[in-house]
């Protein structure tokens, strides 16, 4: 699928595949059905890794990378991740907002010509609960995804949403309500959202 292509699409789909050392991603457009259409972008990011960095290919045989994001600072909760093309030509850049996501998980997003998108979690009771679910000893062992939604917007108006879905695995619905948005600097703020989460 193509750069134009892509920027026709308003919803896309994501699912994380399980691995033992690796976090892989596979992105793709809705179908006419409402299912996974064609496959968009594939990611993965290593774990355990000193400084945050993902790439994201045309297929799941990384023969062709299209996208990458990396943190510019190493073990930084606050560091930006700058967001660049296959040539490394920036496409955006986003960031934790560490102290709001203390209470709720909060995200800053910059296109070049847009502004700031900020986002964080629709549900603040949820945010809060999640936090202290985390402290029960034996969650972590549980075999399921639970879920959230973000909402990400620009002033009064929103940008786009990231719903993750309940289930055996992470899923996730990505909406974008706001066309002038590249993306695939939605892509990898979404993809983060997974990737990053409990830094």
């Amino acid at each position: 699928m193509d750069g134009h292509d892509l920027q026709t699409h308003k919803r896309l789909l994501i699912r994380q595949r399980i691995r033992l050392m690796v976090n892989q991603y596979e992105v793709h457009a809705e179908g006419p059905d409402g299912g996974e259409g064609g496959l968009v972008a594939f990611a993965q990011q290593k774990r355990m890794a000193f400084k945050e960095q993902v790439t994201l290919y045309a297929d799941d045989a990384k023969t062709r990378p299209i996208l990458g994001f990396k943190a510019r600072k190493r073990i930084d909760l606050a560091s930006a991740y700058d967001v660049t093309d296959a040539d490394g030509q920036p496409i955006g850049v986003f960031r934790k907002d560490f102290k709001k996501s203390l209470v709720a998980s909060t995200w800053h997003l910059e296109q070049p010509g847009l502004g700031e998108i900020t986002g964080s979690e629709r549900n603040k009771a949820v945010a809060v609960l999640r936090r202290v679910w985390q402290f029960i000893p034996w969650v972590d062992a549980l075999p399921f995804a639970w879920p959230y939604h973000f909402d990400f917007y620009a002033g009064d108006r929103i940008a786009f949403s990231v719903d993750k879905k309940f289930g055996l695995r992470d899923r996730y619905v990505v909406d974008v309500h706001d066309p002038r948005l590249d993306r695939r600097l939605v892509i990898a703020q979404a993809v983060a959202l997974d990737a990053l989460q409990s830094r």
